[in-house]
């Protein structure tokens, strides 16, 4: 209860502005747990206007620490913002490495919440609160470890960018912008992908590098028809051919697909699956058009995204009245689509599939790109296996391809390879990103704080 009540405190604190936040303490793991309950507090719902005071608390933590004002630039975009943060290096001739997060979460109401979703609580070992994980977290330990680093002292030999977007759950307008200010970068550590599983009993299972997601794409089809009184019905309607185009689409399987990725992501998790999985998994890595592996790996929702891109109707309406002909049926079609695969070429193949000339299909604007797979770069896949192995010897280490989207498209697309390389080591169980109750375990800080130490000292020296 004493804990809960210091960290009201230290929101009320926050509540009052800048001039009432006292420097972080010393003490690292304090210092980030801090960071981290004084970030949740600040509700960065788009759209919203908290994005830029949770910019101008992590400014003042880093200014706190060592970096002149003059490093940390706040900038007002789309209504929203974005923070970058420049940590000099010694050689100015190298390209600078990149740690991008994001200070924007998703809505969360408090009549669905066991506790107000942006009064962080410290309770039964974990960090409540909307954001915890996803992906305030991950940016509390980045912002932590560079306020320590440089208040000891530490000068990298290259430059390290901290670049925060402001409206990653929604348009991701601070993403492009800040993909297109930091088009040079030799690479991007992305501190809201990858990470490391826990087994229920807190043994550790395996990290995810990630190094690729699929494109995330809306189409709308439309079915239009004069309509007419419901006592005179024809041969279709409206909603009866959007029945039949929707059948068709669920019928269709777009080919399967293996990249330098999905391959490494194969042959790694069969060493831990047994049973048929396990030799489906083996069998598709040593033969990509194996059709019997190809069709149990597609049975599993945990696998069919890593085989192809896939397509599912999502949202519905159709139909003005109940006693009349429905004039005009809508669906929305969800598709992640395999890196590689041009968007407008999966549009062509669902209107191809459709086979009903009268409909029409567009692309919503929904905030995304098409962006490759980053290569499995030599020097990050051993600067992560370092890391990794310091805290957990041997524990495997699986490249992975998103099936959601990250800020990382943005940077790929422009050319900038990106890895996800969280440092939050979780149970499947205590995963509610996006959900209800959201939390961290207060234990995965000191790892996390080790994790970007290390990856930071090993990519930017």
């Amino acid at each position: 209860m004493k804990k809960t009540l210091c960290l009201l405190a230290s929101v009320a604190a926050l509540a009052l502005g800048s001039s009432a936040l006292a420097a972080p303490k010393p003490d690292a793991h304090a210092e980030a747990l801090e960071i981290l309950t004084r970030s949740i507090a600040v509700r960065t719902v788009q759209p919203g206007d908290q994005v830029m005071p949770l910019a101008g608390y992590l400014k003042s933590v880093l200014v706190a620490n060592g970096f002149r004002p003059d490093e940390v630039e706040i900038t007002p975009v789309a209504g929203s913002g974005v923070l970058i943060a420049r940590y000099p290096g010694k050689n100015k001739s190298l390209k600078p490495i990149v740690m991008l997060g994001h200070m924007d979460v998703v809505e969360a109401r408090r009549e669905d919440w066991v506790r107000d979703p942006f009064v962080p609580v410290v309770e039964n070992g974990y960090v409540f609160g909307r954001g915890a994980e996803d992906n305030k977290f991950d940016v509390s330990m980045m912002v932590a470890t560079l306020a320590r680093l440089r208040r000891e002292g530490w000068v990298p030999g290259r430059e390290i960018i901290l670049a925060l977007s402001g409206d990653e759950e929604t348009v991701m307008a601070t993403t492009r912008y800040l993909a297109d200010r930091l088009k040079g970068a030799e690479l991007v550590l992305n501190g809201d992908a990858g990470g490391g599983t826990l087994a229920e009993d807190g043994k550790p299972v395996l990290y995810a590098l990630q190094a690729a997601e699929k494109t995330y794409a809306d189409f709308l089809i439309t079915v239009t028809d004069p309509g007419g009184h419901s006592s005179r019905p024809g041969a279709t309607t409206a909603i009866y051919r959007m029945g039949d185009i929707l059948g068709r689409l669920h019928a269709h399987q777009f080919p399967a697909k293996q990249s330098e990725l999905t391959a490494a992501y194969f042959r790694a998790s069969a060493a831990k699956t047994s049973g048929p999985i396990g030799a489906a998994m083996t069998a598709f890595v040593a033969n990509p058009k194996d059709e019997a592996a190809i069709a149990l790996l597609s049975a599993e929702p945990e696998y069919v995204g890593q085989v192809r891109t896939t397509c599912v109707t999502t949202m519905m309406t159709g139909g003005h009245a109940p006693n009349a002909l429905p004039q005009k049926a809508t669906a929305t079609v969800n598709c992640r689509i395999f890196p590689g695969t041009p968007s407008e070429e999966v549009r062509k193949t669902l209107e191809t599939v459709m086979a009903d000339p009268q409909a029409t299909i567009v692309r919503n604007d929904d905030g995304s790109v098409d962006s490759p797979a980053s290569p499995l770069r030599s020097d990050v896949t051993a600067a992560v296996t370092r890391s990794i192995h310091k805290l957990y010897p041997g524990l495997a280490i699986v490249p992975s391809m998103s099936a959601g989207a990250t800020d990382s498209m943005w940077f790929r697309a422009a050319g900038v390879p990106s890895y996800g390389v969280a440092g939050l080591f979780s149970k499947p169980s205590d995963s509610f990103a996006h959900g209800l109750n959201e939390r961290v375990p207060v234990a995965a800080i000191d790892g996390a704080l080790a994790h970007w130490d290390s990856l930071l000292h090993e990519l930017a020296k």
